[in-house]
């Protein structure tokens, strides 16, 4: 299935979309029909680590009766071969094509949409590079490494008229969803705070940071100059390549709880103050371990260092109530009668497949996605505001108009990073 082609005017008469509810469908391939193999979206999967497969992010995909997987990516032979043995045993055949190098992958015209699972120094340009070929996008979270990047997906996914899709999956768990529900309606009274819980936080982002050299394996086995990418180069050590526990709080090569977890937070947090297409204004740390940003309206997003017994904890506070939501416990509010009014149970959400699915309807009816590339951009801009405010140790200003700090040229300068030739946006 080639994804139809629509004009820029076209693309943008969807944006609409944005604010209106979508209906939550699921599909599992056992017991369904799979459509012909001509009707179905060809995918293609970039990035084979823990999210991708450990995680499931595969597995959804490949449970979706319309799509047909053929060709995986990824810098390290293991991974990739694992990743094509997981597809090929999906199908029952030998049909899944495994690449090195995502620019192989990417120039297939077969290929109708790519699901990118890469470490975070990826995901912009495997985006972008992703758009430029026609391929429609879904990229895990955070969409960006830098403000500057985040920029520059939104402008080439609406210039290119793709659809695109960041993988912050709460907002279609119908948990998460009643929550922001809640907040939106005014049950609350006015809303006053959200409280968002992440791991721990990196104080000195953007900073370079390199680990003793070992022997560099075969670009065969790891190739680790694709596995930098568009990060400065530093030289092979195996603790970097082991997941995400080996980059993520690396200050160069990740942003830490806030753009990990936070994500997520951040995008609920637009979603519930309704500030899907504007972002804070100012942030200050107010302690240690806790950093609080403000909208124009008020409203505070209050990144908390600490998980508060939950697996992304999301707390939200207005004049005449709380609501609460976390992914290992049920919904819980004051008064009782907010958490209450949920027909669901802990059990009946199912976030990545609903994600998932609103992003494959999105792509044949090419409308925007809920989590679409402006939308992430946005909530992804307020977590590298964030960062910059801890990084400077002192408060910073922000308008989100012109996506400038005001009157402060070195947290200017810090909403982009160097990268290496020929990884340049």
């Amino acid at each position: 299935m080639r994804s139809p082609r629509i004009t820029r005017r076209g693309f943008l008469g969807c944006a609409g979309a944005i604010a209106l509810p979508y209906a939550i469908k699921q599909g599992v391939l056992g017991g369904q029909v799979r459509p012909p193999a001509g009707e179905r979206i060809v995918l293609g999967a970039i990035g084979l680590g823990g999210r991708a497969m450990g995680q499931g992010l595969l597995r959804n995909f490949l449970a979706e009766p319309d799509v047909q997987m053929v060709a995986v990516c990824d810098v390290q032979r293991g991974r990739r071969d694992a990743g094509q043995a997981a597809v090929n045993n999906t199908y029952g055949n030998k049909g899944c094509a495994a690449y090195r190098d995502l620019r192989d992958l990417l120039a297939r015209p077969d290929v109708d949409a790519v699901v990118i699972a890469t470490g975070d120094r990826w995901h912009a340009l495997a985006s972008i590079l992703a758009a430029r070929e026609g391929k429609d996008v879904y990229c895990e979270k955070p969409m960006s490494l830098t403000i500057a990047e985040g920029r520059a997906v939104a402008d080439t996914m609406r210039r290119s008229a793709r659809v695109y899709q960041c993988g912050t999956q709460r907002r279609s768990d119908p948990r998460y969803a009643y929550a922001v529900g809640v907040a939106r309606s005014g049950k609350l009274g006015r809303l006053q705070a959200v409280h968002a819980y992440t791991p721990g936080f990196v104080y000195n982002i953007g900073a370079y940071q390199a680990l003793p050299p070992e022997p560099e394996p075969d670009r065969e086995i790891v190739d680790w100059d694709l596995w930098l990418g568009p990060a400065l180069w530093r030289p092979y050590n195996s603790a970097h390549i082991q997941g995400l526990g080996g980059w993520s709080h690396v200050p160069d090569l990740g942003g830490g709880g806030i753009t990990d977890w936070g994500a997520h937070h951040a995008d609920l947090a637009q979603a519930a103050n309704n500030a899907e297409t504007t972002s804070v204004v100012e942030c200050e740390q107010t302690k240690r371990g806790e950093v609080v940003a403000r909208y124009a309206n008020g409203v505070k997003l209050v990144f908390r260092e600490g998980l508060d017994g939950d697996v992304l904890k999301a707390r939200f506070e207005g004049t005449e109530g709380w609501i609460v939501v976390g992914d290992h416990t049920n919904l819980v509010s004051d008064p009782p009668s907010l958490a209450a009014g949920y027909a669901g149970s802990l059990q009946k959400g199912q976030p990545a497949e609903n994600h998932i699915r609103i992003f494959l309807d999105c792509v044949r009816s090419r409308q925007n996605p809920v989590c679409n590339a402006e939308v992430a951009h946005r909530a992804t801009t307020a977590c590298h505001i964030a960062n910059i405010c801890l990084c400077l140790g002192r408060p910073v200003r922000w308008d989100p108009v012109t996506e400038a700090f005001l009157g402060d040229e070195t947290a200017n300068r810090m909403r982009r990073r160097a990268a290496r030739e020929p990884w340049r946006l």
